[in-house]
């Protein structure tokens, strides 16, 4: 089997549809219908999280090596909370959260800073295949329930702050944003006059345009690309 062979056979076997890896992956139905076509293959971060949604070994999935149950799990490496006593290795980095901060208590206002102790430790080969650099790397917990199913309330992304210009915006991928100080997790898609905001519960959070004026009136700022996600199962 060819790649878009081994894509289908799996969605078959696991009742999936394009729509359906679209939203799990967090690509554009076009490229999905490019993996479909054979036009494409999935690389990099895509084939990671295509592997997950398939529930098969990414090997498999691009070349058609071993098995599909063959590091069926393989994606970045568990992560750990630590504090400052715990010992950072050599291959470590630490990636600090990102979070919102109240001013002047009872004021309402909100602004993104970085948190003095929260964080979370990577390792440095992981975040070199995925192209980002170590000073680049940020983490965010998503709050409420926009993104499922992908992210569940309470789910923690690494967010590339390197990748944060429109220029940088890949149609469909996750970034976090900066609105007037509200920390958020969307896919994001670029239009003629501005930005499209997307969430994954389409039925109860619907679209956001937003001009190139609205942006800069609300103060909406792409913070970097979402390049890694984890949760718990509940």
């Amino acid at each position: 089997m060819n790649f878009s062979e081994r894509v289908k056979a799996r969605m078959k076997a696991l009742g999936l549809r394009a729509t359906d890896i679209s939203e799990r992956t967090g690509v554009s139905r076009t490229t999905v219908s490019f993996w479909l076509s054979g036009t494409n293959g999935a690389k990099g971060k895509n084939l990671l999280a295509l592997a997950k949604t398939l529930e098969c070994s990414p090997d498999w999935l691009s070349d058609g090596v071993g098995s599909p149950e063959d590091g069926r799990a393989s994606t970045l490496p568990s992560i750990e909370t630590w504090d400052d006593e715990t010992p950072l290795d050599d291959d470590e980095v630490y990636v600090p959260f990102l979070q919102e901060v109240e001013l002047a208590a009872g004021s309402g206002r909100f602004v993104i800073e970085e948190s003095d102790s929260a964080r979370l430790r990577f390792f440095k080969k992981d975040l070199r295949q995925n192209g980002v650099q170590f000073s680049n790397a940020k983490c965010v917990k998503v709050g409420g329930n926009s993104m499922l199913p992908v992210l569940r309330d309470g789910a923690t992304v690494g967010v590339d702050i390197g990748k944060n210009s429109l220029g940088d915006i890949v149609d469909g991928d996750m970034y976090a944003i900066n609105h007037n100080g509200q920390l958020r997790v969307k896919q994001v898609y670029r239009l003629p006059i501005g930005i499209r905001l997307r969430s994954f519960n389409r039925d109860e959070h619907p679209d956001e345009d937003y001009t190139f004026q609205d942006m800069q009136d609300q103060q909406i700022v792409i913070l970097g690309h979402v390049f890694w996600w984890a949760m718990y199962s509940r």
